[in-house]
């Protein structure tokens, strides 16, 4: 390869270390050029899959501060450079590795620390950031569902004269009791700002029967 090349070979694996949200160092020796367009299809937009030579990708690893054991750079490479959802994409890899045993996952970065191919069979078996935060939104939901029914139940008894006293007190408690046996989800890393909207939408409620009884 003329220097040139070299250079601008180098450059580019070093844009894409410094970039991707992890890398997996797999050995494709055996597959296919049809398997390799499928395996690339199946990873999608967001992930790079590139074969590489051990040599440059050495190098541009440090120039990207990145720390690539020696022993993965072993044999044939071809590196897939995650953009988007580790998790879904170690899900790729791992089921088009059953189907096409020439695919060898190595290991990889993930968050900044060299991981071995058991850690991202490991990472492949968790849930993707798109089904905690359905589940969350789902638990929100329900949680949401339940409060303003405790609280149409409170004006309703007061409407008919059960519960004189101020509604304030028990409708909090009511919120305390909904948000505390509300299901627990995992965290989720760089959650949208969205989550701020149900809290907003919970004061709302927690005010709607003052504003009823100034009115009365």
């Amino acid at each position: 390869m003329a220097r040139p090349d070299k250079a601008a070979a180098v450059a580019e694996l070093t844009e894409d270390f410094r970039t991707a949200n992890a890398t997996v160092l797999t050995e494709y020796r055996g597959l296919s050029v049809t398997s390799m367009k499928q395996l690339r299809r199946n990873l999608g937009a967001n992930t790079k899959y590139s074969v590489v030579k051990n040599t440059l990708t050495k190098i541009a690893a440090k120039e990207a501060g990145v720390d690539v054991p020696s022993e993965l750079l072993k044999g044939p490479s071809a590196l897939a450079f995650i953009k988007g959802d580790p998790i879904d994409a170690a899900k790729s890899l791992r089921d088009f590795a059953k189907e096409n045993p020439f695919l060898v996952i190595k290991g990889g970065i993930y968050e900044g620390k060299a991981v071995t191919a058991a850690d991202i069979f490991k990472l492949a078996d968790l849930e993707s950031r798109e089904v905690l935060l359905a589940k969350l939104a789902g638990a929100m939901k329900a949680s949401l569902a339940k409060a303003v029914r405790t609280i149409d139940a409170l004006r309703i008894k007061k409407e008919a004269g059960e519960a004189p006293v101020t509604p304030a007190a028990p409708v909090v408690e009511a919120i305390a009791e909904v948000v505390a046996e509300a299901p627990v989800v995992e965290a989720v890393t760089e959650a949208p700002a969205a989550d701020a909207a149900p809290a907003e939408t919970v004061a709302e409620v927690v005010e709607a029967p003052q504003a009823t009884e100034e009115k009365e």
